[in-house]
Formats: C-alpha cells, structure tokens, sequence
C-alpha cells in the first residue's frame, strides 16, 4: 500500500545514528514542504511553537512531503497529550518536545507517544496514522514515531544525562538561541560557556546511543556542528533561507 507515512523508516535512520539534514517550516505552506521535499533535505519538522500556522497545517504538509518520500516531523506547542496525540493522528513521523525542565517532563511527554498499556495515547481508528482504520497494526504498543526532546533551558542541561536515559527519546535537540539566552550569552554561539553545553548535550546522548542535534543558520556553521559529531542538522528554515536567496539574488544584480 503506497503511503504518505514514514512507518518508522524515520526513527530506524535516527536509532542508526545516520547523519540526517532537514529545515524547519514556519510559513504554514505545504507548498515550502513540498519544495523543500524536493530539494535533497531528508525531512520537514513543521513548526507549532514559532510557526505562522497550527494543527491545520500538519495533514497538508504530511501529504505534500510524503508525496516525495520525505517524513514529516513536528514541534508541537506544549508537551499535553492532546497536542502530541494529535499529530501523531496525522501521520508525523517524528514530534519535536520544546521548553521541558525536567525528567518528570519527558517521562509524561514519552508517554503520550505510545498506545496502552506502554501508553496513553488516545486510540482511534479514523485517522492517517492507521490509514484510516485499514492498517490496524499500527496500533501495536510501540510508537513507530521519534520523540525528540529539545534541550534548551538551564533545567534542562542540568538534567540532560538522564533525560537522555528516558526510555522512549529518541534524540536531544539543542536549540542555540534558547539556550544561549538561558545560558546569558545571547547569539554568542562561540562563547566557551555555550560552547561547553553542547559538549555536554553530545556526550549525554552518546552514553546512551541517542543522537543529538541542532538549528545552523547557514551551512558553515552546520558543518561545524556536524564535526562537533550532531548528527541530525536543521538547516534554517523556509522563510529564513527563501529570504536569504532573494537577498543575496537582489545584491548580485544590484552590484
């Protein structure tokens, strides 16, 4: 049966510790996922925390990406099980936990990605995530889904080796503004003080074979993290790289 869903390539590729590079989706096109599906990125993680749309953009762009073969991952708003239930129901293939402070946090927010027993993730059957009530062994106990939990409160950092211990994560995501505010060295992404939390992120993650990642702005900085040993990259996002092509275009002509 030909698929939009990810069923669990995605998390495989992520459990392999596979370098993945993907971009955010702020603009609530499922047009921006579609080009981006076919521009070479491995996957889209729309985004409902900073994003220009909500839960109405996630069917559409799970659709637009998967059309290409590219999962669709996203950031939900807050850890509630009604939030993480929900695009899950739509067929994401990963979900990104922001603003989390503390084990007690993840272990809830683990818990909403599975079905009972392992679970309490609402069941249901009229939904993408079982094809519409014609794939019910994707209701198995197991989430098919990567839950990755974003470290970027000082919370978070302070906890970062066991949260990486919690059955059920996936990855650690750093993100570097968030972090480097919570850290009190906003946007300087070379101060030692920064620079020690991501050692700190990498080595938590890899104590428990999870893979760790994080936001570039460009692809300097990307590579960068990626010798730093990051193996799932964002780079930028739509509107930041659309606006970034049209700037340097602009330039070019005008020079």
């Amino acid at each position: 049966m030909k698929s939009p869903l990810s069923q669990g390539g995605f998390l495989e590729t992520l459990r392999k510790g596979q370098l993945t590079v993907g971009t955010f989706l702020g603009l609530a096109s499922p047009l921006a996922a579609e080009v981006a599906s076919v521009s070479g990125v491995d996957w889209v993680l729309l985004d409902l925390e900073h994003g220009g749309g909500g839960e109405e953009q996630v069917s559409p762009t799970v659709v637009a990406s998967g059309g290409y073969g590219v999962p669709t991952l996203v950031r939900v708003e807050s850890s509630e099980r009604i939030r993480i239930g929900r695009v899950l129901d739509a067929g994401v293939a990963g979900v990104m936990i922001p603003r989390v402070d503390t084990v007690a946090q993840v272990q809830e927010a683990v818990q909403h990605m599975s079905y009972p027993p392992n679970g309490d993730r609402g069941v249901a059957t009229y939904n993408r995530a079982v094809a519409w009530g014609k794939d019910l062994e994707a209701l198995n106990p197991v989430s098919k889904s990567a839950c990755l939990v974003q470290i970027e409160t000082i919370g978070a950092l302070a906890a970062v080796e066991e949260i990486a211990a919690v059955p059920g994560v996936d990855a650690l995501f750093v993100g570097p503004l968030d972090l480097s505010y919570a850290l009190g060295v906003p946007r300087d992404f070379k101060n030692p003080k920064f620079l020690d939390a991501l050692q700190k992120v990498l080595a938590a993650a890899n104590a428990q074979n999870k893979v760790a990642g994080i936001l570039a702005s460009d692809t300097t900085i990307a590579r960068f993290y990626v010798e730093m040993g990051f193996k799932f990259i964002a780079i930028g996002s739509d509107s930041t790289l659309m606006a970034k092509a049209i700037t340097d275009a602009v330039n070019e002509i005008r020079k």
